[in-house]
């Protein structure tokens, strides 16, 4: 079987190296993204590999049916970022794969940490030989109420680690999980929302939850509340997280996505002006961190999304020969 990797990226040859060989597949490795001048590349392949760098559009995916692709397996958890249903119109069958959730949910855990104690705030002070105390006392994690929008995989490995900090941890979800139910509080969203020090996201990006974070949610929360999304950008109206930082009812942010990030991230933009008005504003307040999507990007996780993405590919090549 023969793989068309798009977006393959030099930490991840290694991988593809060690599972190519060990699910005795070939791999065509593409740097470039997937669009209408590289669907060629995918000739005589049966399956392609790709992230979330890129949309996979209709024009795309016809392109791609003509060239005999028929299996397309995303590298990620979250697929918002394919024409699925357009896919299984024309016969191309999509899936993504599972990965080590440590990784972001320890980064969820770490940009809580670093809006609660101030951390932007003091090191920019720092940098400017500013060592004095000035507003720069922090809180105990310990002291705080969590919730936690979301309880799938990351979700639940979320609530796992915060079991050590003594925090009281809510929790919404679709499904309420078993393994944690002596960790947190499941609750209805308004109680959530009302009663939560720190909100942290881990749900998709669906057409239902697109601005789940709005100025009407962010009006029931309470003030001073900070709001961590490791997610996606879209879960979250900027505008809206902006006003409400200028006047005080969000007390910080942790944001490692943000809305109309697909285009910015993991490309070097020095010495250019980006147009991102949100992430501008967002940039300069001193109780925001924005981070460029990089919570998934652990060692053990980009092995887990290489051999998994193969596996996949494996998996439905199997199926297709029964």
């Amino acid at each position: 079987m023969k793989i068309a990797v798009y977006n393959c990226r030099e930490d991840e040859l290694e991988f593809f190296d060690k599972f190519s060989k060990q699910y005795n597949v070939e791999t065509v490795r593409i740097s470039a993204d997937p669009d209408i001048e590289t669907t060629s590349l995918a000739k005589g392949c049966e399956c392609i590999s790709i992230t979330s760098d890129r949309m996979i559009t209709k024009e795309l995916l016809a392109a791609y049916k003509t060239y005999g692709v028929k299996y397309i397996s995303s590298r990620t958890v979250g697929m918002d970022h394919i024409d699925a249903e357009y896919a299984g119109k024309i016969g191309i069958k999509v899936g993504n794969i599972n990965y080590s959730t440590d990784g972001v949910a320890d980064q969820a855990i770490m940009l809580m940490l670093m809006v609660i104690r101030k951390v932007k705030h003091i090191m920019i002070r720092y940098l400017g030989q500013d060592y004095t105390l000035a507003k720069s006392r922090g809180y105990d994690l310990g002291d705080m109420t969590v919730g936690i929008i979301g309880t799938g995989n990351i979700g639940t490995t979320v609530a796992k680690h915060l079991s050590g900090f003594g925090c009281k941890v809510l929790a919404c979800g679709m499904k309420k999980r078993d393994e944690i139910m002596n960790i947190v509080e499941y609750v209805d969203i308004d109680t959530l929302l009302t009663k939560s020090d720190i909100i942290t996201l881990h749900i998709p990006a669906t057409k239902e939850n697109y601005h789940f974070i709005d100025q009407k949610a962010i009006g029931k929360m309470k003030p001073g509340v900070f709001v961590i999304n490791t997610a996606r950008g879209a879960l979250i109206d900027s505008t809206a997280l902006i006003e409400a930082l200028e006047c005080g009812k969000v007390g910080g942010a942790g944001l490692d996505v943000i809305e109309g990030d697909r285009e910015i991230y993991y490309l070097d933009h020095k010495h250019e002006v980006i147009g991102h008005r949100e992430m501008a504003i967002l940039n300069a307040m001193p109780n925001v961190i924005l981070m460029p999507h990089t919570a998934f990007f652990t060692e053990h996780a980009v092995s887990d999304m290489v051999e998994n993405s193969i596996k996949n590919c494996c998996e439905f090549f199997s199926k297709c020969q029964e």
